[in-house]
């Protein structure tokens, strides 16, 4: 439950009462996350409409998304076309949530809150995104930080993401419905280098990276293995593991076509 609210117009006073010791206080973007009946506990929030933190810019061969910056805000950011990850990477942010829900998420709420389940961090993790967080400006990745969130986070501000902006990608999923989230959903990007990362969502706590070479030799054999223990009450490890090496060899096909 929320006790407190505070809507800092630094960031200097956002980072001085998410450092404060008492009440647990927490960084509130769009709320989608924070506002549900289930969160537990009394905390206070921060909110950051007035700290710019909305921002999206293309730097080079990166795009650098506020951490504020809505889900929705971000598929109208991105380019329509091209070779570059923005159509899958719409892909997988229409698969994330509906329109009115994209309205509120912001990118860094979802990344600090999504499950195994997420296409858009399944994506994201496949991008191999940074983030920044304050105090310090420390840059950690997103494969860094997922399995730490809750103990990396506390008294930290997620500031900004940065993904490249000139490999190609690709996302594939398989669900009950084409508005369920995934049974299992793969996210493969591939830079101009030939570095090739592999990222299966759809089971746990958070996706995992399945694959991260030079050569995408083995790709599939690398996914059934991510998945071999992967049942729960959705699907079978079995099953898990044999979608996830066909949704990796679409995946593979798709940059190749791009």
């Amino acid at each position: 439950m929320i006790i407190e609210y505070h809507r800092p117009v630094t960031l200097d006073e956002a980072l001085a009462l998410l450092l404060r010791a008492e009440p647990p206080t927490v960084p509130l973007a769009g709320g989608s996350v924070l506002n549900r009946a289930s969160t537990p506990g009394e905390f206070a929030v921060v909110d950051l409409q007035s700290l710019g933190l909305d921002s999206f810019e293309a730097r080079g061969n990166t795009w650098e998304l506020g951490a504020a910056l809505s889900l929705q805000r971000l598929l109208e950011r991105l380019p329509a076309s091209g070779s570059g990850p923005a159509v899958s990477l719409a892909k997988a942010i229409q698969h994330e949530a509906a329109y009115n829900l994209r309205q509120v998420a912001s990118v860094a709420g979802v990344l600090v809150s999504g499950g195994g389940r997420s296409p858009f961090t399944t994506a994201m993790l496949a991008l191999d995104a940074g983030l920044t967080l304050l105090p310090g400006d420390v840059e950690i990745s997103l494969g860094e930080l997922l399995p730490v969130r809750k103990e990396c986070l506390g008294g930290r501000l997620i500031t900004k993401v940065t993904i490249p902006s000139k490999v190609r990608l690709a996302y594939e999923y398989v669900a009950r419905t084409p508005a369920d989230l995934p049974i299992v959903c793969a996210a493969l990007a591939q830079w101009p280098s030939g570095r090739t990362r592999l990222a299966l969502g759809g089971f746990g706590t958070a996706p995992s990276l399945a694959f991260d070479g030079g050569e995408p030799d083995g790709l599939q054999v690398a996914a059934s293995s991510a998945y071999a223990s992967a049942g729960d009450e959705w699907a079978s490890a079995e099953y898990r593991a044999e979608v996830a090496a066909v949704l990796a060899g679409r995946c593979l096909e798709g940059v190749a076509e791009k």
